[in-house]
């Protein structure tokens, strides 16, 4: 792999929002993620759970009409006297259940009115509480409504009698979610205890047509709130507070036993939130609703492979950069000489350049951004820091100049046609001349910067690219895929190189295949052409195209301590990858120069630890 001297960086302080509720879309099969700071996320679980797109309070339920062009508003059902905190639709489309506290209603649609409101029983483990807040409802075809409720019930209510069926206390705690699966068979709950209840309609006896609601299997895969659950035909799917979206295979599902069996926690976004100025040694780190710039320390003392050197200067935070206004950052990215800072809201996209005098540094903001520069997805500096690439939300590609303090527009790339999809990843060559773009599903698509022009589109792929980059020198174009396929691209040739097609001749390896986080970021060795550099949250690897290509029944990981025997045994069994799981969860990870490596980790105990504490279990004997 070499010697490299790293920056192991722990001081980027980013906790990921809890979950506040999912969807799943069986005809997609996509999940819908939304989360406390407003962001909503989108992941296809059909491409190995890749992240893609990288409610009234005044007691009304209000009914909208979606139209290709607008949303417009219907009507205001009837007005409750409490807010309404959970709503489900009646598979027909005919009725509306609406959770509240202390009582459910059934709206009719056509009318507005409501034809029902069910009491809930205050009773929690014998005790009357003060209040029932009903959390979820689900509202089955053959009008049975499922309610969850804060003194840990889940009760099973006739919609055309107004009655109370059947009750199942599950926790004593608040259980504050549930989803069904599309066949009504099943069905999942969420306890603030961080338990999941797993229901299932079975039959009374082996040889009865009568069937009944069992309470089958609990889960505890979180520390804290289960806020949000989904049923997809395959998995049990649960997220809240603790911040992990948590993905349980249903075993008996499940027909190939491969990597989709496997349970899987996401915890980090599928998108880069940090990037770096190598000529200044700076990191930009993205928040919410604010960047950080930090200069990374450094050290005059040596060691040897494995020391920890001390510090002959700390890093240093230079810059607290707050956006305007509510909307969150969508992107981000410092310049490689460190001078300028570009990030986009919602609807605002803003650029600063930065002048530094010593230790001092100074801010000043472009102003007068053109209309067409109003929101990004995706924004990338050249190599030279002279040019910015802005991919908007409109799938437009933007080429801009940059000046002393301003800019000047040079060329838009128009979506291609029959496309309207916005580029979420963007590349671009250290020579400057070509500029690569993917979007979730339309391709890759190479420019040529210097005609301003579409050079060529790679060969489309069934699974959606988490990350690009191109190597200099060749300006082959290497690409991840989130089934964990790497492809190499050359771009003056328009087609795939040699060694990429011995690969997918040959294949990965089965190990490599498995692994259930995206590549999100690739690079390049300066001075050694046959190495690519790339990493997913849980390993770096440097994949050396001069060596063989492991098999299945090579060691993919070689865990072999440095020591005279084991070289020679490495020399034997020496592939093409070189992984390191040292540092975890990664983040980022690139070469700052050919023997400096940057990595930035944040510990899951440091997000843990920062959270509210939990609800504690009473234990047996306590």
């Amino acid at each position: 792999m070499g010697e490299f001297k790293v920056h192991r960086v722990r001081f980027f302080n980013y906790i990921p929002s809890g979950i506040r509720c999912v969807a799943y879309n069986n005809q997609s099969n996509r999940l819908a993620v939304s989360r406390t700071d407003g962001t909503v996320e989108i992941y296809n679980l059909s491409a190995n759970y890749f992240q893609e797109k990288v409610g009234c309070e005044d007691g009304s339920v209000k009914l909208f009409q979606i139209t290709p062009d607008k949303i417009q508003f219907e009507r205001n059902f009837d007005r409750q006297k409490s807010r309404i905190l959970s709503l489900c639709w009646h598979p027909s489309g005919t009725h509306v259940a609406a959770g509240s506290i202390d009582y459910i209603s059934v709206f009719d649609v056509k009318s507005g009115s409501a034809v029902h409101k069910m009491l809930v029983d205050r009773q929690y483990m014998g005790v009357s509480k003060r209040k029932c807040i009903i959390w979820g409802v689900a509202f089955l075809s053959d009008g049975t409504v499922i309610s969850v409720d804060s003194a840990g019930k889940v009760q099973f209510w006739d919609s055309a009698t107004g009655t109370l069926v059947k009750n199942h206390l599950i926790a004593n705690a608040d259980v504050q979610s549930i989803a069904v699966s599309d066949q009504e068979d099943s069905f999942v709950v969420g306890t603030a205890e961080g338990t999941v209840f797993h229901f299932q309609l079975v039959s009374v006896t082996s040889n009865s047509s009568e069937k009944q609601w069992v309470r089958t299997k609990p889960f505890q895969h979180h520390t804290h709130d289960v806020r949000a659950v989904a049923h997809s035909p395959t998995a049990l799917i649960s997220g809240g507070t603790d911040t992990h979206l948590v993905i349980r295979p249903l075993m008996e599902k499940v027909e190939v036993k491969n990597y989709d069996a496997a349970l899987r926690k996401i915890t980090f976004p599928h998108r880069r939130l940090i990037s770096c100025s190598k000529k200044r040694q700076l990191l930009l780190f993205q928040f919410t609703h604010h960047l950080e710039l930090w200069r990374l320390g450094s050290t005059v003392a040596t060691g040897k492979n494995g020391d920890t050197l001390p510090l002959s200067r700390n890093a240093d935070h230079l810059l607290h950069l707050k956006t305007k206004g509510p909307e969150n950052i969508i992107c981000s990215c410092i310049s490689p000489c460190g001078s300028w800072i570009a990030y986009s809201t919602t609807s605002r996209f803003f650029l600063y350049r930065l002048n530094y005098e010593h230790d001092n540094i100074s801010l000043q903001r472009v102003s007068k951004m053109p209309a067409f520069l109003r929101s990004a997805l995706q924004i990338l500096f050249s190599e030279d820091s002279t040019k910015l690439f802005v991919a908007s939300n409109q799938g437009s590609l933007h080429v801009i100049r940059l000046l002393e303090g301003s800019f000047k527009h040079l060329h838009t790339f128009q979506p291609q046609s029959g496309t309207v999809e916005s580029m979420c990843l963007l590349a671009v060559s250290p020579d400057g001349n070509w500029l690569a773009s993917s979007g979730t599903s339309a391709g890759v698509h190479v420019y040529n910067i210097k005609h301003l022009k579409l050079h060529c589109t790679v060969p489309s792929y069934n699974f959606p690219v988490t990350a690009l980059a191109i190597a200099p020198n060749t300006n082959n174009l290497v690409i991840a895929h989130s089934d964990q396929q790497v492809f190499e691209y050359s771009i003056p040739d328009k087609q795939y190189t040699e060694w990429s097609r011995t690969i997918q001749k040959q294949g990965f390896h089965y190990l490599w295949l498995q692994r259930d986080t995206p590549i999100t970021h690739i690079s390049f060795h300066p001075k050694r052409p046959m190495h690519i550099l790339l990493h997913d949250a849980y390993m770096f690897c440097i994949i050396d195209k001069s060596l063989p290509l492991p098999n299945d029944k090579t060691l993919l990981y070689n865990p072999l301590p440095p020591t005279k025997e084991s070289d020679v045994i490495r020399r034997r069994t020496a592939h093409a990858f070189k992984i390191s799981k040292i540092y975890k969860p990664l983040l980022f990870m690139d070469l700052l120069d050919e023997r400096t490596l940057v990595a930035v980790e944040r510990p899951l105990d440091d997000i843990i630890a920062q959270l509210p504490p939990p609800i504690k279990k009473k234990k047996f004997g306590t």
